[in-house]
């Protein structure tokens, strides 16, 4: 999963041109293979202070990088990337994997559109300041899947 986010890094930008591309508002979540949350609280333990009660440990990484796919889904076509709709199609992937409930798809969703807003609100042509966003957006997206994957994924 988020093998774009590994291997897009490098990808030179291209001349600006309209967004056809909507943030994501709804997703049919399929079933699929979440991750397991091997450190989730025991009931003898306390839950981990910033998430909601029963939240996987991971939750804060896979929000931020909700919102980094977010972001992308904005600035990568905004800079002439031809991905079609790759990160909105991550974001959907991530979804199916963790399955999550209702409350907290709308969180998922909620940090989606919070990035892909939050750059759409500054940002009506490619810059060196979006395009060095990119780079940095990239770096920590990989960062974050492949620290969630190492430290919870389940293994195959």
């Amino acid at each position: 999963m988020l093998a774009a986010v590994a291997g897009g890094a490098n990808a030179a930008p291209s001349p600006a041109r309209p967004i056809p591309q909507k943030p994501l508002s709804e997703v049919t979540v399929a079933p699929g293979k979440g991750l397991t949350p091997a450190d989730k609280p025991s009931p003898a333990q306390p839950p981990v202070p910033g998430l909601p009660p029963g939240a996987p440990a991971y939750d804060e990484q896979l929000l931020r990088l909700s919102e980094i796919l977010g972001a992308m889904h904005y600035l990568r076509p905004l800079c002439g990337s031809d991905e079609g709709a790759l990160w909105r199609n991550e974001m959907e992937a991530l979804l199916t994997a963790e399955q999550p409930d209702a409350t907290r798809k709308a969180r998922f969703v909620d940090r989606f559109n919070h990035g892909y807003e939050g750059f759409r609100s500054v940002y009506r042509v490619c810059t060196p300041a979006a395009t060095l966003a990119i780079g940095r957006y990239m770096a920590e997206g990989a960062r974050i899947a492949r620290d969630v994957s190492a430290r919870y994924g389940k293994e195959r």
